[in-house]
């Protein structure tokens, strides 16, 4: 009797297991094994799709590897040399810390792929540098450091692109490349952005390197600034997956901290180790509790229910589209990127094959919008993070930002309706037809 509301009991469960406070990969493990056990299905199931999910996937091995690197650059002071390569490079220009904060950030998510990555490290340290002496607004320039960490997962490489590859079977490989122009695209909206706002507002411009530094400066840069020239140039040579591109970024990286730079300790490595194996955990919990959840929700057939209903209303690729979008944007604001990615996802992976949007396409669409949901409250997670490492209150930063917010619309908007802005690089470099 009980076995026809096996799925209602399981979504109870789990928003109100959700609610309590349990973490969100263990509720969807608790909800789902309780949706087998209802239903009359070997119980069994459920870790046989984490077993096949966690360890059949050389995929899924991609996201601690990255996670490593980046930890690997924040502790061994990489990121400190690329700031000085960006403040030799925009710094004398109007507003030249804004600038400074907006090209590290796109340097910077060339190695880590995380946008809590990039706040947290290098957006941490430009913060401080704009807010000293009252050079710039505190509220300003949290909010600049916010908007612009977004672009670390849509410039490759790309934590969240491999989770929409986990649950989409699109190329990784592709979805590095589609992200390079938006994130181009975005990178300079906000500097002519922050020149406006730098000529308008009186903000002030850094005092001149000399040239006859360059070199050195450069010289001091160049070992981190080509870890994406390595990522990518293997990927796209053939010389390894993006997998084993994870692996060498991480090994790259130590290689750079250890014996390079010589700024990281045996005391740092183990934190480092801890950090990665801690965020690991988190990650890794939640990717084994979706795995078991998409298992559920494919037996009930949900997403060819939503496809069903798309199709009966003929939806067109714009509508749908349309209302993805707005969908992303909310759920943005409510839930973590990697519970979007792993759970929302899969539901509308159907419909869009059906209505022949291309997978590299939406995969990037999806992904700057569920990053724009970072700085949108109330749960804005890089609003919060910028609050705890900086001390900058949250309705400053927030009366700041909708400038920034407004610009990241209109760039989703362009590549949402111009898909070749995504797809065009792709296709160039033989990724994709």
């Amino acid at each position: 009797m009980l076995a026809e509301y096996a799925l209602p009991i399981m979504l109870v469960i789990l928003i109100a297991t959700t609610v309590a406070g349990l973490p969100m990969g263990i509720a969807m493990i608790a909800s789902s094994v309780l949706y087998l056990f209802i239903s009359g299905r070997d119980v069994g199931l459920g870790a046989e799709m984490v077993l096949n999910g966690v360890f059949g996937n050389f995929v899924a091995l991609a996201v601690p590897l990255f996670i490593f690197a980046a930890n690997i650059m924040d502790a061994g002071k990489i990121s400190d040399r690329l700031l000085t390569f960006c403040l030799a490079l925009v710094g004398r220009s109007p507003g030249g810390m804004a600038q400074v904060n907006i090209v590290t950030s796109l340097i910077f998510s060339g190695m880590s792929g995380s946008a809590v990555s990039d706040a947290a490290g290098v957006g941490k340290v430009v913060t401080d540098m704009m807010i000293k002496d009252n050079r710039y607004p505190p509220g300003y320039a949290g909010a600049l450091t916010a908007a612009t960490a977004v672009v670390g997962p849509i410039f490759p490489p790309s934590i969240p692109m491999v989770y929409y590859a986990l649950v989409s079977s699109a190329s990784i490989g592709a979805l590095f490349l589609a992200g390079v122009v938006p994130a181009l695209i975005i990178v300079v909206l906000q500097m002519a952005a922050a020149f406006v706002v730098a000529k308008r507002r009186g903000f002030p411009v850094e005092e001149a390197i000399p040239f006859r530094q360059f070199p050195l400066i450069l010289l001091r840069a160049f070992p981190a600034l080509l870890m994406p020239v390595i990522l990518l140039g293997g990927i796209y040579s053939g010389a390894f997956t993006p997998t084993e591109a994870a692996a060498v970024s991480a090994f790259y990286a130590l290689v750079l901290a250890v014996f390079a730079y010589r700024a990281l300790s045996f005391r740092g490595f183990a934190a480092v180790v801890y950090s990665t194996v801690k965020t690991t955990a988190v990650v890794t919990t939640v990717l084994c509790g979706a795995f078991i959840f998409n298992y559920v929700i494919a037996v009930e057939r949900i997403p060819q229910m939503v496809f069903e209903f798309f199709s009966y209303y003929q939806f067109e690729q714009w509508m749908f589209l349309l209302l993805l979008n707005i969908l992303f944007l909310l759920l943005g604001c409510l839930l973590d990127v990697s519970t979007i990615q792993l759970v929302i996802v899969p539901l509308f992976i159907p419909t869009a094959l059906g209505l022949d949007i291309d997978l590299v396409h939406l995969g990037v669409v999806l992904v700057l919008n569920m990053m724009i949901g970072l700085i949108t409250p109330p749960m804005g997670v890089l609003l919060f993070i910028i609050k705890a490492l900086n001390g900058i209150k949250l309705s400053d930063m927030i009366r700041e930002l909708w400038p920034h917010f407004l610009l990241l619309l209109t760039v989703l908007f362009l590549i949402t309706y111009m898909p070749d802005l995504v797809l065009w690089l792709p296709r160039q470099a033989g990724a994709m037809q």
